[in-house]
């Protein structure tokens, strides 16, 4: 069942693109949806769904779906932290670029 959730287009469309990518890998290995679903121990309907772009489905489920394909690792590079240029620049921002000294210990033990 559709979820009815105003998602911005460019997530809508990256939705859509990944169920296409995932349809077209479980052609390539030659796949029918029936083994691919027996594989995970989801439904058809689920599968359809992903391979539909239908936002509501659970990641777990999509990573179950891919890990299935051989795919899981291409899943891992998401939100990759050492690729992430844009929170490297804001990170190194607020940075602090003055250091103090340590305050001097006291020798009364």
């Amino acid at each position: 069942m559709p979820i009815n959730i105003m998602l911005p287009i460019e997530v809508n469309d990256t939705i859509k693109t990944l169920g296409e990518r995932i349809k077209l890998a479980r052609l390539r290995r030659q796949m029918s949806q029936d083994e691919l679903v027996r594989k995970c121990g989801i439904s058809r309907r689920t599968l359809y769904a992903i391979e539909q772009g239908t936002p509501g489905i659970a990641a777990g489920t999509v990573l179950l779906v891919l890990w299935a394909l051989g795919l899981l690792d291409s899943a891992k590079q998401v939100a990759d932290p050492d690729a992430d240029e844009h929170g490297k620049i804001l990170e190194a921002a607020r940075r602090k670029t003055r250091v103090r000294n340590p305050a001097p210990l006291d020798n009364d033990f």
